[in-house]
Order: structure tokens, then C-alpha cells, then sequence
């Protein structure tokens, strides 16, 4: 009687009510039903019977409730000699034996209705794993089924709604206010605020604008987009969530493993206790009751409902758990080593500091750097000229633009050779610099990424950059420290002095810098030998060695990177850092609410057996308690559904 997860078809698009299993659990509530009803009146014949009616009510209450155990024991019984006969020992098999004792005892009724209880926790049981399932594909099937594809271009472009599935990687789509987005794709016209938290987890709605991806599975709020199909079907981002999640799902708990190595000798001890209660009792309704008792749904559902009701929540919330064991682990992790660049900090410059020489102002200085960079490409430039124009500094067009790697750029302006780079870059080339400028080293000493300027092969200043910290990184480091995390390392390839800075903006307690990729991995190792459970934490591009060398690797701003989904153990799939503690708390949650289960289904088979032995309860009771039991546990793992629930932003108002 293990819970099984039962998986729909992965091309389904919208919910099947009239899926072959559902259909099965159909026509199996329709027989329970019948064999039901037959024992229902086998007692009410007997009632009357016994009030005194004239008739033959008796032997037409024993025919109905023969005819109704027989419909509700057969399935029991043919699955439970199946089993025996494969040599598998099955929980199963101790309810077939105690309705085969009230056969052989001539009490029908009593086995209809031992039958009908344990069927209905049979049916409780199998539907609440569908049910979990259908919970989990809730969040994931939001793919429509049509969509508005454009054939053509300008006047002449035509639209037609076409099956999801007909889209090819090219194809043009346009999304409407209040349509989901039904393939990955790149924004080739409009500009609008798109609802991604059914695959990022994010609380609050993202602005999309041209040359930007979107996903499918997510709601355009907003304005009309025309969007370019980049990935369809099972290749889209919300498709391979959906595999990983199912692949998740078919996955197995330690502690449920471990059951499973001794389940054979389970059945054997029941039937032991069974027999030495009626040995000592010679009362055979003592034996029938211990067999009833002791078939262990509760058990069973303990660990696959919190299992399957953590991994929905963690769909939820953007978190991305390839196999439940992971989930189980993230709770355990007492260090983890974060990557600097793109995982604590946003990855993108930010001009800190503008250093002119003495006697030039610092807008003078912005411009000629922003002017001359305008058509780079580099971080840097993007930068600068990003600043340039937040400050509404007036740009010029450079008469003559030429980049040299790695070193800067050269351009004139206005007639003037202009040169924005490296110090030693300007320093090959001749530049002087004039007393009073500060010292080259002291941008980088305080951490900054600095550019020199230069005109008229005179240096004009300096300007620092820094790489900015996440907004939620403080917040998220924090946090893991409350939670109990007494080591957070950040590694970087970046100087000490960005390096210092950053950590002690973030609160981290170790910090290396300078490291190239194999010093990454040794520190892993050797964070290992120490005894701490260490979670690596990057982006999931440059990352994936010392991902794979923790004992849990966790990449984030996984939406729309193949990398960054299988280079590691647990995905976010948005940037947002405070994921982690609250992963951290999911994982302690989960494994809580396991543990409460399996207490809860230990307790009920150790106190149903000795209310057995006592005579305390009948077969009857406790084919009934077993669905009590049932429901206990999967209201208690239900609650994990709903961990953390965050209210959805509100879809504004669709106009005429």
C-alpha cells in the first residue's frame, strides 16, 4: 500500500479530468460503492429481521453480505497474492488475512465492512498522491494552447491562432494583456509588465522591455508584446521545470529507504503478534482485530504526502529541487561559499567615484569618458555611459572609435585624441600625469574597478566602479546566520580589495580572493575535512566544478539557462537571495513534518495493537481508524502547500 505518484502524460497541456488513472479510481470508488451498499442493507435486513418481520430476512441478509465482501475483498486479495506470488512482502497482505479470518469465521458483514474501510484508505491514499501531483502540475502546466502567431512582416503581416505545439523556434507571437506567455521567446516590439511568478517565484511583477526574454508559463499584465520564439514544448524553461520536478518527485527520502530494506520483516511480526494474541485469548476477533490494526496507511502516507507537498511549495516559491534528498539535506548545512560576481552582486558596474584632475570638473571628466565609450560594448562603458546619462550629461558623437582588448579604447573628440582605459594602457601611450591627482592605487586599495581619461595625452582623472551587493544579500546573509549557518565564504577572482569590501558590506565571515577555479574546489574540500556541511552557491555559468564538488550545490537566476539548471542540486530561479534562508526553513519544515508522520504512524499501530489484544476495539473500529489515521497525516504534510504563502500581486483591470 506505498503512495504512488502518479504522472500524467508530459505533452498535456491543460488538466484531464478523464485520464486512465482517474478513470481507474473511478470505476474502483463505483465497486466500493456497490460492495458498500450490499453490506449497508445486509445490516438493515438484519435489523428488521430482528424487530420480528416475518420472512426468510436472515439468510437474505448473510447472501448480501456475502455478495457485498466478495466485491470489496476480491481486489484486496487478487493484489495481495500478486504480490505474494513475486515474492515481495506487502503491507496489503495483512488486511487480505484478516478478511480471509472472517470468512473462514462466517462473519460477512464484519468483512464487508473490514473490506470497505480499508478499500476507502486504499482509494484515500492513491487519490492524495493524485492530488498532490495535480497540485504540482497546477503551478507548471500554464502553457496555453494557442497562440497568436504573426505571418509576415509590417503591412502586410497577417495573425492566426495556431496550436502551441505548431510554433517553431523563429516563429512570431503576439501576447495580449492577460494572456499567458505560451513559449520562451526574445521581446521584438512593446513594452509591458509581465507576472513571472509562477516560474521565478517572484512576489512582484518584472518591467520587460525590447531585446528581453520571457518565459512561458507567465502572464503579460500590461500592453501588447510581440515576441520571437526562441524555445518551445519541452526545451522552454517552465518544460524543463516540469521534468526536473516529476524527476524529483519519483525520488526517495534516506528514511524512506530505509523502511522499504525492512518491510519484509514487518508483515511476518504483525502475523506473529496476531497469532500469539489468539493464542493467548482463543478469541479469534482479537487476532482479526491486531491484523486490521496494524496495516500501517498512516505509516505509508508518512513520508511521500510531506514529500510531495514540499516539493509543490518549493515549485511555488521559485525553488528548483532536483531529488527530495536534497530538500532533506539544505537543512543540514552549517557553511556555504558564495561567488561574488552575478551571485552577492547584481554583476553590473556602477560608477562610486569620479577623481578629476585639479582645476577640472567631475561633469567635464564624465563626459569626455562617456562620449568616447558610447559604442563599447565592455561593462565599463555601459557604465559610464548608463551615469552619463541618469545625470543628463550632454554626449557627443566620437569622430574616430577604436577599442583595443583588455586595455581600452582610443577616439577623437572634437579633434581631440581622447584615451579611456587601464593606467598602464594610458601610460604605454604616452599620458602624463600631473601632480595632484591622487594615487592610482588608492581607488583600488578602497575597492573600486577604476578607468583613467586622458586628452591631449594629459590624464583628466580617474573613475571608480564597484560592483554593487545585491539589494536582498544583507538581508539573506543575515538570515542564514540566525538560522544557524556558522560559515559564509565568499570567493571571487576579483582583487582583495573589492573582495574585503564586499564581504564586510555583506556580513560574510571568510573571504578569498584572487582564486582561480581549482583554488575554488580545494577550498571545498577543505571546508569538507573540517566537518561542515557546505553548500556552494553561485550562478551557475563559471560555478559548475565547485557546484558539483559540495554536498549541495545551489545556482541561482536559473530561468532560461540550461547551465544554470543542471549544473546543480537545488535551482532558484530568480536572483533573489532571500530564497536561501527560506529554503533552509522549508528543508527543516519538511523533515519536521516527516518525522511527526512517522511518530504519529508508529504510535497508532502500537497503541491499535494493544487495543486489540485488550478487545478494546473490533475489526469494524479499526478498519475505520484507519481512514482517521489516513487524514491525520495528509492534513498535517497539507500544511506544507501553503508554507511561506505570499499574497499574488493583482492583475489590473482588463479595458474595453
Amino acid at each position: 500500500m506505498t503512495a504512488n505518484v502518479l504522472v500524467p502524460p508530459a505533452s498535456a497541456q491543460e488538466p484531464d479530468p478523464s485520464t486512465p488513472v482517474e478513470r481507474s479510481l473511478v470505476s474502483w470508488l463505483f465497486v466500493t460503492l456497490v460492495g458498500g451498499s450490499l453490506v449497508a442493507n445486509s445490516y438493515l435486513i438484519h435489523w428488521i429481521a430482528e424487530r420480528g418481520v416475518p420472512g426468510d430476512e436472515q439468510l437474505i441478509s448473510s447472501l448480501c453480505a456475502l455478495a457485498g465482501a466478495l466485491v470489496l475483498a476480491a481486489p484486496l486479495i487478487w493484489r495481495s497474492t500478486r504480490e505474494f506470488w513475486a515474492g515481495r512482502m506487502h503491507m496489503g497482505q495483512l488486511a487480505s488475512l484478516a478478511v480471509l479470518a472472517c470468512f473462514a469465521t462466517a462473519q460477512y458483514r464484519e468483512a464487508g465492512l473490514v473490506a470497505f474501510f480499508l478499500t476507502l484508505a486504499d482509494l484515500l491514499e492513491h487519490r492524495s498522491a493524485l492530488g498532490a501531483q495535480a497540485a504540482v502540475e497546477g503551478l507548471i502546466r500554464l502553457t496555453p494552447t494557442e497562440a497568436h502567431r504573426v505571418a509576415g512582416e509590417g503591412a502586410a503581416a497577417v495573425e492566426e491562432d495556431v496550436p502551441v505545439a505548431s510554433l517553431r523556434v523563429g516563429d512570431t507571437v503576439r501576447v495580449r494583456p492577460g494572456e499567458n506567455v505560451p513559449v520562451d521567446g526574445v521581446i521584438v516590439a512593446g513594452e509591458s509588465t509581465l507576472n513571472q511568478a509562477s516560474v521565478t517565484g517572484e512576489s512582484l511583477p518584472v518591467d520587460k522591455m525590447v531585446n528581453e526574454s520571457v518565459f512561458a508559463g507567465t502572464v503579460n499584465l500590461t500592453s501588447l508584446l510581440t515576441v520571437q520564439v526562441s524555445r518551445v514544448g519541452q526545451d522552454t524553461t517552465l518544460g524543463k521545470v516540469r521534468n526536473l520536478i516529476l524527476q524529483a518527485e519519483a525520488t526517495r527520502l534516506p528514511i524512506l529507504r530505509l523502511i522499504d530494506r525492512h518491510v519484509m520483516w514487518y508483515t511476518p511480526t504483525i502475523i506473529m503478534i496476531a497469532g500469539l494474541i489468539w493464542f493467548f485469548t482463543k478469541d479469534v476477533d482479537r487476532a482479526i482485530t491486531a491484523l486490521v490494526v496494524a496495516c500501517p496507511v498512516a505509516f505509508v502516507l508518512a513520508t511521500p504526502t510531506a514529500m510531495v507537498a514540499g516539493l509543490s511549495c518549493a515549485a511555488r516559491l521559485g525553488i528548483l529541487v532536483k531529488n527530495v534528498a536534497h530538500l532533506e539535506s539544505a537543512g543540514e548545512m552549517n557553511a556555504i561559499i558564495f561567488d561574488k560576481t552575478g551571485t552577492l552582486t547584481t554583476g553590473e558596474l556602477a560608477v562610486n567615484r569620479l577623481a578629476p584632475a585639479p582645476g577640472l570638473e567631475a561633469a567635464s571628466l564624465l563626459r569626455t569618458a562617456a562620449s568616447a565609450d558610447r559604442h563599447s560594448n565592455h561593462p565599463t562603458a555601459r557604465a559610464l555611459v548608463r551615469v552619463a546619462r541618469e545625470a543628463r550629461v550632454a554626449l557627443t558623437e566620437p569622430g574616430r572609435f577604436t577599442e583595443v582588448g583588455g586595455k581600452g579604447v582610443e577616439a577623437d573628440m572634437d579633434g581631440h585624441p581622447v584615451l579611456v582605459g587601464r593606467m598602464s594602457f594610458l601610460r604605454e601611450r604616452g599620458v602624463a600625469f600631473p601632480e595632484g591627482l591622487e594615487e592610482p592605487s588608492r581607488g583600488e586599495d578602497d575597492g573600486y574597478s577604476t578607468v583613467y581619461v586622458s586628452s591631449d595625452g594629459q590624464c583628466m582623472g580617474w573613475i571608480g566602479m564597484v560592483d554593487r551587493p545585491r539589494p536582498e544579500a544583507k538581508a539573506a546573509t543575515a538570515g542564514l546566520q540566525a538560522l544557524g549557518v556558522r560559515n559564509l565564504t565568499m570567493v571571487t577572482g576579483d582583487r582583495w580589495g573589492v573582495a574585503k569590501r564586499v564581504a564586510g558590506e555583506l556580513g560574510c565571515t571568510d573571504v578569498e580572493a584572487e582564486c582561480l577555479p581549482e583554488r575554488k574546489l580545494e577550498l571545498v574540500e577543505e571546508m569538507k575535512s573540517k566537518g561542515f556541511r557546505v553548500a556552494v552557491v553561485g550562478d551557475g555559468v563559471n560555478d559548475a566544478p565547485a557546484l558539483a564538488a559540495g554536498d549541495l550545490g545551489i545556482a541561482i537566476g536559473a530561468a532560461g539557462s540550461d547551465i544554470a539548471i543542471h549544473s546543480a542540486s537545488i535551482a532558484l530561479m530568480s536572483d533573489d537571495l532571500s530564497r536561501l534562508p527560506l529554503l533552509v526553513r522549508l528543508s527543516r519544515k519538511v523533515r519536521k513534518v516527516v518525522m511527526e508522520n512517522l511518530a504519529f504512524g508508529a504510535l497508532f499501530v502500537v497503541l491499535g495493537l494493544f487495543a486489540a489484544g485488550m478487545s478494546y476495539i473490533n475489526p469494524v473500529i479499526a478498519a475505520l481508524l484507519h481512514n482517521v489515521g489516513s487524514l491525520v497525516v495528509i492534513f498535517n504534510s497539507a500544511r506544507l502547500v501553503r508554507f511561506d504563502e505570499r499574497p499574488a500581486p493583482a492583475l489590473p483591470a482588463r479595458t474595453a
